[in-house]
């Protein structure tokens, strides 16, 4: 009896048991089964050679293909070698001389192709006989060889004609079977098109040789044709030409010309008809990317949802910008098809070249077999923005990321994601855009750094600065050719730029490359380490091996440089002072994208010119302090941290002041993040989370009593966003208002006007922020407006909503949000408001005029950019240029760019405060003062920062004002397409007639810049010239009744919306004052200028952008850095805006 097994108990020693011997009777219980056993009988095996197995069977196919042609072939010998006798006997046609060996062959393959035939029809037989007998293929194999098998039997009939011509057609039927069965081998799927046309092919084939064989045996007993006569007369009947030279002469021929016909006419059609089927279905569906052409060309592959034109050609303009792309082929897999505008634009002979549209899915390996994506360089998949449901988008893109990562590990991907929290599930793509997370972040830097939006969509675009080029308008010209300044990389000791400053600080490399070749250094990476660093600081000291990142018109293998003589640049760089602002020399593009650089001798520079050297003893009370040289190596002495360019006295507070901040601020990481994913920022935060009901501004709670803004007694203006839901996003529009290097002092209450109450997660996320409210209500609501402070914000932030980013016709999804936007802008012109759009076609709308000139004016200005080609047509649109409008379709070209500038998505995540690297700096911006522009230059203020506090600027936000002359007034008012009021009107009659009494100079010491009107004589003739010419009134005094009516109407307008706000501010029991109805900025322009060169003039109220360093990277032992806890408040803010 055999031994149980028995269970060891832990701890205890194993023993292992003998190996058991099978007794007797549990062998005889044992059966051997055996399966399958029904394809071990002989018809199984037959039919698996001859059916089932796709090598075997192909063969068999292939023999039988060959057999068909030879019995063709030895049809046509033996009528080559017949002489037919003479005489019109009918038994010409029944019998033939055929030789003996001719008939032993034709008799061979009579007796294989039948026995084949038999034997197939017995392996596919399933039941019924007749099914088997009845075809068509056996019928005309019992016809062809059942005749050569009765003649061995029956010599008599040897000479008996068979039609043996008609194994044209069974050969026809073995061929497509044998491509069926070489598909199937090969596993290819994708064959109908090439199945098609291959029967299409041989069925003609056939009908023609069929023609040709029966009309040259009919005509036996007529004109006795040969076949190289019946093939012509075929070929003349067929293509219904019929020159009738050679016809046929019986009744039995012509009969069969007419049977012929009759089967041509109904067969072909038939065929083509099936073809043209499958054309247009392949036409939707793309076909395939063959796998020569990807393994001989580079192709990338554009996964999307559905396809757009816009968001097509951004795709196409921006990728093919580059030169080294030019070769690529662009193939899109789109499960949509096409749509009308998009198969038109792919027509075009440029793009049909070069772009491939396969209609299929990216989950199905099939379409990426189709695609080719295994040897495709770069996949983009991209998020439909233009959904209700924009999770469920993000959702279909992560599974399609997925897909394309199991499909082709190895092929490098470029998602972008619309919601943060999905971020986390595509951490393994290789470069990610998240939408929301950029769109918060822009947005709310637009607050604190005026047209931050423009300024990153400006970089993120490729151009070569030609816009606006055509314009007399100067300012167009330089915002324009500033435009095409890009951010570039290079490593140093391979630069002309940088190679010198080796064993330098970073920042007398950034003054003196951009003293000397106009580039403007803005960071560095060490060859040893992944992190961008902007601007490391005057302690950085570079090395041969560092990657230099650099903004500039191009890049510098693509440049050329020129030495000139000492007299031709002392010329020149004395023309530049003399002047108004102007562009670079140093940055001129050429047309083919080389760039010839002057280099200047900075060594020998006379008194007069635009040195920055120290004044003479006996200057020193006359004029101000100069400029400190930039040194090479930092003494740290010297450096200034958290003291920008200022005294140290502005920035101190009282003792309560200290004390209250003290209280209630520290410096530490968020305690809670609302998603996955989110970089760690050290922020301002609270010592103690504020209770939720607290965060509602319009609710009073045990804590406080205020119902209202006002009631808030804040001391800094409001920045109010107005959302639709309280989504993950917004949490990223609070973190860069919040930073640690903001001044406590200086930041701005942020108040959430929201359509739906926020969630609980969200509001733990917030609570820890200091001066962060949220309200329920809407923008269409007047009353909301009024309670979350609108009359005292600094800026207004509308954020498109998700409900209405959908609409049937194309554009429309704005039309919610325009409407209400211009609402705002009319009751309230003095409010700065920032609205972000859907389509950056409608910001055309923005703050609309109908009867302004200039923005008609500029609106035919970028169609003549766009007819031109550019990229950037929408960029002298004045809301755009201005910072005040931003769509995020904008930033789609940041995933495109970043094909070729891998670095540019972190750059874009550093300079918005997304991400933060510890000694890397940060974007904020200063502004010019009267007591500033002592420095004159963009050339001095930039040495004034390096030498001073290390900051780096990289471009100046403008503002200009935009003034019309007395006549010109007239004449526009005469043409109706514009409207000024009475007292713009007197005031600018005024300033001509002191024309003569004041100077032309730009940079006015004056405080009030509207004290000094810019005359825009120039401006207006080229914005009348090409406005729309109206009929023009006689007489001065009609013309000047007529201005005066229009504008009491438009002051009577302004009036009656200001009664109504102050009539709605008294029934909320809110205070009226500081309401100002009347002052607003529809007066001025604002633009910006990347990398200026110089040269350039400061003005007055220039905002310059600055790259600043890290304020905790230089702190000496027992300062506060990023390690310390919430707790710790000890260290100095540094200043946001610098007084020089």
């Amino acid at each position: 009896m055999a031994e149980r097994r028995q269970i060891v108990p832990c701890g205890s020693t194993f023993v292992p048991f003998p190996r058991l011997q099978p007794s007797i009777s549990d062998s005889r219980e044992r059966v051997q089964v055996e399966f399958y056993m029904n394809e071990n009988t002989f018809k199984e095996r037959l039919k698996l050679f001859f059916i089932k197995n796709q090598r075997s069977s192909l063969r068999i196919r292939l023999f039988n293909f060959s057999l068909k042609l030879l019995s063709c072939f030895l049809y046509i010998i033996r009528v080559l070698l017949e002489n037919p006798s003479q005489g019109n006997e009918w038994s010409h046609i029944f019998w033939v001389n055929r030789s003996l060996p001719l008939w032993g062959l034709q008799v061979s393959v009579a007796l294989i192709s039948l026995f084949e035939t038999i034997l197939l029809g017995y392996l596919s037989y399933k039941g019924n006989i007749w099914e088997q007998i009845l075809r068509i293929p056996f019928i005309l194999e019992v016809i062809n060889a059942v005749p050569f098998i009765i003649s061995i039997f029956w010599p008599s009939l040897r000479n008996l004609f068979v039609p043996v011509f008609l194994n044209c057609w069974l050969a026809k039927h073995a061929l497509e079977n044998m491509i069926n069965d070489l598909h199937r081998a090969i596993q290819r799927t994708q064959s109908a098109m090439f199945n098609q046309v291959l029967i299409l092919i041989s069925t003609l084939l056939c009908l023609i040789f069929t023609c040709i064989c029966g009309i040259q045996h009919l005509e036996r007993i007529g004109k006795k044709l040969n076949l190289f006569d019946s093939l012509y007369f075929c070929i003349v009947t067929f293509s219904t030409v019929g020159f009738g030279d050679v016809t046929p002469e019986t009744w039995s021929s012509k009969l069969f010309v007419v049977a012929m016909i009759c089967v041509a006419l109904v067969v072909l059609p038939i065929q083509f008809e099936q073809l043209a089927y499958l054309w247009m279905e392949r036409q939707k569906s793309g076909g395939n990317y063959s796998r020569h052409r990807a393994q001989t060309e580079k192709h990338v592959v554009l996964c999307v949802s559905s396809l757009k034109i816009d968001l097509l050609m951004d795709f196409l303009n921006e990728f093919y910008a580059h030169p080294r792309l030019q070769d690529y082929y662009v193939v899109i897999l789109c499960p949509t098809e096409m749509d009308v505008q998009v198969r038109r634009v792919l027509q075009i002979p440029m793009w049909s070249q070069r772009v491939i549209y396969l209609q299929g899915s990216a989950l199905k390996d099939q379409d990426l077999l189709r695609a080719k994506m295994d040897d495709a360089e770069a996949c983009f998949i991209l998020s439909s923005r233009c959904e209700v449901d924009r999770t469920s988008s993000d959702h279909q893109t992560i599974l399609r990321a997925w897909a394309v990562k199991d499909f082709a590990p190895n092929c490098p991907l470029y998602v972008q994601i619309l919601k943060p929290e999905n971020k986390f599930h595509i951490k393994f793509a290789d470069h990610v855009v998240c939408e929301e997370e950029f769109k918060y972040a822009m947005l709310a830097l637009n607050c604190i750094c005026p047209a931050t939006s423009t300024l990153i969509t400006l970089l993120v675009h490729t151009s070569r600065g030609q816009e606006g080029q055509q314009s007399p308008e100067q300012w167009q010209k330089m915002y324009g050719r500033c435009s095409g300044n890009e951010v570039y990389h290079i490593v140093l000791e391979e630069s002309t730029f940088f190679a010198e400053y080796e064993g330098k600080s970073f920042t007398y490399a950034s003054f003196h490359a951009h003293k000397k070749f106009g580039v403007c250094l803005i960071g560095i990476r060490r060859e040893d380490n992944k992190n961008i660093l902007l601007n490391p600081g005057p302690r950085y000291i570079m090395s041969a091996t560092d990657i230099c990142f650099y903004i500039n018109i191009t890049k510098e293998e693509n440049s050329a440089f020129k030495n000139h003589d000492h007299q031709k640049k002392s010329n020149v760089s004395r023309s530049f002072y003399h002047g108004p602002s102007r562009l670079p020399v140093h940055s001129i593009i050429a047309s083919m994208g080389t760039v010839a650089i002057d280099l200047q001798d900075t060594s020998c520079r006379s008194a007069s010119g635009p040195t920055l050297s120290l004044p003479s003893e006996g200057n020193k009370e006359v004029r101000r302090p100069s400029i400190a040289p930039v040194l090479e190596v930092a003494d740290t002495s010297s450096l200034q941290t958290c003291d920008l360019l200022s005294d140290q006295s502005e920035d101190e507070t009282t003792p309560d002041e200290e004390m209250s901040s003290n209280v209630e601020y520290a410096k530490g990481y968020p305690p809670y993040s609302p998603y996955i994913g989110s970089s760690p920022t050290f922020c301002h935060l609270l010592h103690e989370k504020v209770p939720f009901c607290c965060l509602r501004l319009d609710k009073s709670c045990q804590h406080n009593y205020y119902e209202d803004a006002k009631a808030y007694g804040f001391k800094n203006k409001l920045i109010i966003v107005a959302a639709e839901t309280a989504g993950n996003g917004l949490y990223n529009f609070i973190v860069p208002l919040r930073a640690y290097y903001r001044p406590k002092k200086e930041l701005n209450p942020v108040i959430l006007l929201l359509d739906n109450p926020p969630d609980m997660h969200f509001l733990d996320a917030i609570c820890w922020f200091p001066m962060v409210y949220y309200m329920v209500g809407s923008i269409d609501n007047l009353d909301d407006l009024l309670r979350c402070g609108v009359t005292f914000a600094a800026n207004m932030v509308v954020v498109d909503k998700e409900s209405t980013m959908s609409a049937e016709e194309d554009y429309m999804a704005d039309a919610k949000t325009i409407v209400n936007v211009q609402t705002l802008f009319r009751l309230f012109s003095s409010l700065s408001i920032i609205t972000e759009l859907t389509h950056p076609a409608n910001m055309r709308f923005m703050q609309f005029r109908a009867k302004d000139c200039y923005s008609l004016a500029l609106s035919k200005l970028e169609k003549k950019e766009r007819e031109r080609g550019s990229n950037l047509a929408f960029m002298f649109r004045l809301p755009f240029a201005a910072g005040r409008v931003f769509s995020i379709s904008m930033l789609d070209t940041l995933l495109y760019q970043s094909f070729v500038k891998d670095y540019m998505i972190s750059i874009t995540r550093l300079l918005l405060g997304l991400d933060t690297t510890p000694g890397s700096g940060f974007l904020c911006s200063m502004k010019i003062t009267e007591d500033d522009l002592w420095i004159r230059t963009y050339a001095r203020l930039y040495q004034k920062l390096c030498s001073s506090t290390g900051d780096v600027p990289i471009g100046i936000y403008r503002t200009e004002s935009q003034k019309l002359t007395t006549s010109e007034c007239r004449e526009i008012a005469s043409q109706s397409q514009i409207s000024i009021s009475v007292e713009e009107w007197e005031d600018t009659k005024d300033a001509k007639e002191q024309g003569h009494h004041r100077s032309n100079h730009r940079n006015s010491t004056s405080s009030d810049q509207s004290d000094h009107p810019l005359l825009r004589r120039k401006s207006m003739q080229w914005a009348r010239r090409l406005s729309r010419k109206g009929p023009k009134h006689s007489g001065k005094t009609a013309e000047k009744i007529t201005q005066q009516r229009l504008n009491l109407y438009r002051r009577s307008e302004r009036q009656e919306l200001a009664e109504l706000v102050k009539n709605r501010m008294k029934h909320l029991g809110l205070s009226t004052v500081g309401y100002d109805e009347m002052n607003d900025h529809q007066s001025t322009l604002s633009y910006i200028l990347i990398n200026p060169s110089p040269d350039t003039r400061l003005e007055l109220n220039d905002v310059v952008y600055l790259i600043r360093p890290d304020p905790l990277a230089y702190l000496p032992n027992g300062e506060p850095s990023r390690k310390n806890s919430i707790c710790n408040t000890t260290g100095q803010d540094s200043r946001e805006e610098t007084q020089l």
